[in-house]
């Protein structure tokens, strides 16, 4: 990567990164070429799914990228199904709650819990997604449960890193609260869920996961309810795409009937 970095200066005749012991740092230079680079990776990409579109049996690699918990409660058996079914497909799984950008094809696939508003973009919503607030029920029978928003602050309260997307939304919904009021603070919905499973006390949880858990008890239901729409997204080069078309199809229609349950 030196090497090519230091080809690229010599061509262009001028500095491009600043080298220091922290790594590299882009220059002036550098930033003002950066939509340039952009669209011819645009355009590199572009040529890729054209050649790799047209092929006639599923078969190859499809990667996709989801939420964190999303890959993690509910992906594993529609893949399982999809492996099954299409042994010459392979799926890369990208967990992730940062959202991907399909027009330079860092994912073939993306489920997102956000309308897209890119272009070029085939799109379906499959439902909507409910979070309400939970417990273990043994928490709830040592500590009791509360009956209106404000009883939260006796609790032990478990949210989200509030510089997050879902952290800014949920807050405003729980009037009274502040981020010192929680008592565990996570950056990972994933881990969230697990210290929930363990009753460390009351936190968010998507209704359909944890209505696999007996233990869990949903508490203020009347009071706290966020639903969020899902979606699967591809792009729209793929569309002639065998396994593409195969696995978009096949996660749209197992999402479609989970999230039906929420």
């Amino acid at each position: 990567m030196a090497r090519h970095i230091e080809a690229l200066e010599q061509a262009i005749g001028g500095a491009l990164f600043l080298r220091s012991q922290r790594g590299l740092s882009p220059t002036d230079r550098a930033l003002a070429l950066r939509p340039f680079s952009d669209a011819l990776v645009g355009t590199a990409n572009a040529l890729l799914r054209a050649a790799s579109s047209a092929d006639g049996d599923a078969a190859g690699t499809v990667r996709v990228t989801a939420a964190e918990v999303f890959a993690v409660e509910h992906l594993p058996p529609l893949l399982a199904n999809l492996r099954r079914d299409h042994p010459a497909l392979a799926i890369e799984l990208a967990a992730t709650d940062a959202v991907s950008d399909l027009l330079l094809r860092e994912a073939d696939i993306a489920l997102r819990m956000t309308e897209p508003v890119q272009q070029a973009l085939i799109a379906r919503r499959l439902g909507k997604v409910t979070l309400g607030l939970f417990a273990r029920r043994d928490y709830l029978e040592r500590r009791g449960t509360p009956m209106a928003i404000g009883d939260l602050k006796t609790h032990d309260l478990i949210g989200t890193d509030t510089n997050s997307a879902i952290g800014r939304a949920i807050l405003p919904m729980l009037p009274g609260l502040h981020p010192d009021d929680f008592a565990m603070r996570v950056d990972s919905t994933v881990a969230q869920v697990a210290i929930l499973r363990a009753g460390f006390g009351i936190g968010i949880c998507q209704t359909i996961i944890a209505a696999r858990d007996p233990a869990l008890v949903r508490v203020l239901p009347d009071a706290f309810a966020l639903d969020l729409p899902l979606w699967i997204v591809m792009h729209e080069d793929l569309r002639s795409s065998t396994r593409c078309r195969v696995v978009f199809d096949a996660l749209a229609a197992g999402l479609t009937t989970l999230v039906a349950r929420s």
